[in-house]
């Protein structure tokens, strides 16, 4: 089963995409984390990427894609894959049509008060990497990450401005998708307030395995 994740940032899309990467045996695979190992393995598209990030340039759509296909070619993504943080804009979802046109679109619906509340209060170990949150998913120690003892921190992407700014960047580039993966019949809602372990229920419910 092939999925795309769609949804704003604090929404459980890397919550949910973790579970069912394990559930289904399916690769959770990440814009980010395809440019990192294209990269670091220093592959032709990687060596490109590297001189246009550190040159301070935006990574092109044509090249973006062509990271996308090439990652999903690989052994482990043969059986399906889930897509988080890809497309991000209408032109790379035309281009993926003609990567692959067999996919699930996953749409995680979920009130802006909830994704504001969830991104201030998490706080995530400098150590280990750890998530925590200081509402929800407390660690037992304030400030301490209870698997390694290190010192947690709010990143700065988490902090109230910065969370506006990334909604604002959502809803101009990446919310358009929801209306073209509807018409294209390909969407399902899913409510991304609900606790994960109720958000992968529902999702079970609508992508059971064969």
């Amino acid at each position: 089963m092939n999925f795309i994740f769609l949804g704003p940032p604090g929404a459980g899309k890397g919550s949910l995409a973790a579970k069912v990467a394990k559930e289904y045996n399916i690769p959770h695979i990440s814009t980010g984390d395809i440019f990192r190992a294209a990269i670091k393995n220093q592959t032709e598209l990687g060596k490109k990427v590297k001189g246009i990030i550190d040159s301070g340039g935006l990574v092109s759509d044509e090249i973006t894609c062509e990271l996308v296909k090439e990652r999903l070619a690989q052994d482990d993504a043969k059986n399906g894959f889930i897509l988080d943080g890809f497309p991000r804009t209408i032109p790379q979802a035309e281009a993926f049509t003609r990567i692959c046109n067999d996919v699930a679109v996953v749409n995680f619906v979920i009130a802006d008060e909830i994704v504001i509340r969830r991104l201030s209060t998490r706080r995530v170990c400098k150590a280990c990497g750890a998530i925590f949150n200081t509402l929800s998913l407390p660690p037992k120690t304030d400030g301490v990450c209870d698997n390694c003892g290190s010192e947690l921190f709010q990143r700065d992407d988490d902090k109230q401005e910065s969370i506006a700014h990334r909604m604002d960047v959502y809803r101009e580039q990446t919310e358009p998708l929801i209306d073209f993966y509807r018409t294209r019949g390909e969407l399902a809602d899913i409510d991304g307030a609900i606790p994960t372990e109720k958000v992968l229920l529902a999702f079970k419910e609508k992508f059971p395995l064969i």
